[in-house]
């Protein structure tokens, strides 16, 4: 079987453009971080160049054409249902994508793989200062709050939303004795959040609040 310094420079190359992406991932502390991510970029090099190698002359894509079915299950384990709707998908994502660099670079298109490396670093980076720039002007709260029981308990809370300027959707009530518990899903900027935060944390009524 032949071993040539071509293949070894291949598996340092993935080992470097999995670990550059999985360094990221790791310090945003995401589920699949550096270990994962270079480990996978290193498996799908060395899935194509093993596929190249005993299905030369006949299909040399036979092991690699399932790479893409295969980092499917990976990546389907890191996808949950939070509160607020799927979480994991970015992470889901980014296990497909280090898996398309690594079987760049075991076919011999390193300079593509590390272009594509830089690109998604470079999306990474520029993303995540934009998502933080929305979740200022746009986000979506779960207000549970407990007070004593009155008829127009839950609206006079809906009016404070609507005059800090937030929309919402009422949630689940529980009237347990004397008390009453309401929860809301809200949206709107963090200044107006944080406005009716310290307005409901100060309300004497108020026996309970969770945020």
């Amino acid at each position: 079987m032949p071993f040539t310094p071509d293949i070894i420079e291949k598996m340092l190359l993935a080992i470097l453009v999995g670990g550059a992406i999985g360094a990221e991932r790791e310090y945003h502390s995401k589920s699949a971080g550096f270990k994962t991510l270079t480990l996978i970029c290193l498996g799908s090099a060395l899935f194509t160049v093993f596929s190249t190698l005993i299905g030369s002359g006949n299909n040399p894509d036979r092991i690699a054409s399932n790479i893409a079915t295969g980092i499917g299950f990976v990546g389907a384990g890191v996808i949950f249902k939070g509160d607020f709707g799927v979480n994991g998908i970015t992470t889901a994502a980014m296990i497909w994508v280090t898996a398309a660099l690594g079987m760049g670079i075991g076919g011999g298109y390193e300079w593509i793989s590390v272009l594509g490396c830089i690109i998604i670093l470079t999306v990474l980076f520029l993303f995540s200062k934009f998502e933080i720039w929305i979740d200022r002007v746009n986000q979506l709260r779960n207000y549970r709050i407990s007070c004593d029981f009155k008829q127009d308990t839950m609206q006079r809370f809906e009016k404070n939303f609507e005059r800090h300027h937030l929309r919402f959707q009422r949630g689940r009530e529980i009237k347990d004795g004397h008390k009453i518990w309401g929860e809301w899903f809200v949206r709107g900027s963090l200044k107006n959040h944080q406005a009716f935060i310290t307005e409901t944390l100060n309300d004497p009524e108020v026996t309970r609040f969770e945020y």
